[in-house]
This record gives structure tokens, sequence and C-alpha cells, in this order.
């Protein structure tokens, strides 16, 4: 079974990696989309439709040229992994879930227990809730699993 696997949220450490590394090395037959995670391109990604004299509008038009590739990606995965982690609020994480939760597209919340609280109802929403990357793989191993 090949599954198409969208990773949403934290860009500061290198969970995407494990993810993708562990399911390779496990011979997972999985596809993974991510929004643009390198900082400055995603915040530069309106910049070709013109330069702005206020950072609100800027960020505005970067968002939306983001949003394009984000909502493709989302509409076109079977199940999304959704990661927070402590340095940042990642508020587009928050989006991304949400948007997934009104698809009806499953997803995997990802972060430590110091954050429980305040991501209440997006994990409510999510399907499974996992501490560590390890976590999210064997969750997927058993998604395409054939036993």
């Amino acid at each position: 079974m090949e599954l198409t696997v969208f990773l949403s949220g934290e860009i500061h450490t290198d969970w995407r990696d494990q993810i993708k590394q562990a399911c390779k090395a496990e011979g997972l037959d999985i596809i993974f989309t991510s929004a643009i995670t390198h900082h400055e391109t995603s915040d530069a990604a309106g910049d070709v439709l013109g330069s702005e004299d206020k950072s609100f509008w800027r960020d505005h038009k970067s968002a939306k040229v983001n949003a394009i590739r984000i909502k493709t990606l989302i509409d076109n995965c079977d199940v999304a992994i959704i990661r927070f982690g402590d340095k940042y609020k990642q508020w587009n994480a928050a989006f991304d879930a949400g948007y997934c939760s009104a698809l009806d597209i499953p997803y995997i919340t990802l972060h430590d227990e110091s954050i429980i609280h305040p991501l209440k109802e997006v994990d409510a929403a999510a399907m499974a809730w996992a501490t560590e990357p390890q976590q999210v793989v064997e969750i997927l191993k058993h998604i395409v699993s054939d036993v």
C-alpha cells in the first residue's frame, strides 16, 4: 500500500528527516510532502508579486502563495503529521490540523507532554498523539502493513 504523508509544523529540528530515514530503512512505500521548510524562502514567497513597505502585506502575500502549496499537498495526502515544538508557537501547524480535521483527513500530532494543555483541541481531533518520531514511524508501518 502506497501512502502519501504531509509533514507539517516545526522547522527547527530534524524530526522530518528522522521519520523519512526510518521509514526508508523499514522499506515502507511512503511519499512524503511538506511546506517549504527554509524559513527565509517561505517568508519571501510573495515577493515575486512586488515589494511592500509594510511587513503585514509582505507576510500576507507570502502566506497566500505558501497556502497554494500547502492546500494542494494536504488535499492530496492520505495522512498528515503535525509537529509542535517547544521553542516557537506553530500557529501554521494548528491551522493545518484544523484544515485536515475539516476535510476529514486523518492526522497525528507530534509533541512533548509540556504542551498538552494548549493543544487539547488539536489533539482531541487527531487520530493519534506521539511524543517521538519513532512512534510516528511505527504508526505509519502499521497503516501500510499487509498483515
